[in-house]
């Protein structure tokens, strides 16, 4: 699965509809035609359409944990690998669209003490789980 890398992108994609969200996490999604940005240079550009122009598309996803939800590094980097690793798990079930996994709501830091403990990762793991389980059935999304 690629990955989203420049602002445009990321903007293009929070700007359309809301998919799926659960208790901490949101799934935006929107079509891959929206994230090409027409002020990319032109070799760029033309790298970017022969990877959208081939006939095996797949689909594009970003992570986004904003400070505000979780405020050490160590935390937002722990957040993100989670995402990208249960992502690749159904890559096969989301449809070819550029999708956004965002942070909506802090963790409760009464519970999880530790910034990367088993039980926070355990607690994230178990709810993207659920959140691309219900993105894999959403008509819209699915594959």
């Amino acid at each position: 699965m690629q990955r989203l890398k420049t602002r445009p992108q990321f903007q293009a994609v929070l700007a359309s509809k809301l998919g799926v969200r659960t208790a901490h996490f949101a799934l935006h999604s929107c079509d891959l035609e929206q994230i090409s940005a027409p002020r990319v240079s032109s070799a760029a550009l033309g790298k970017a359409q022969d990877a959208l122009s081939e006939p095996k598309l797949q689909a594009v996803l970003g992570a986004m944990v904003p400070k505000r939800w979780a405020k050490r590094a160590v935390t937002r980097n722990a957040i993100k690998r989670q995402i990208y690793t249960v992502s690749e798990q159904f890559s096969a079930h989301l449809v070819p669209r550029a999708h956004v996994v965002r942070l909506r709501a802090t963790f409760d830091r009464k519970e999880f003490i530790s910034t990367t403990s088993e039980l926070l990762k355990g607690a994230v793991r178990a709810e993207l789980l659920d959140l691309f389980t219900r993105a894999s059935a959403h008509p819209q999304l699915r594959a």
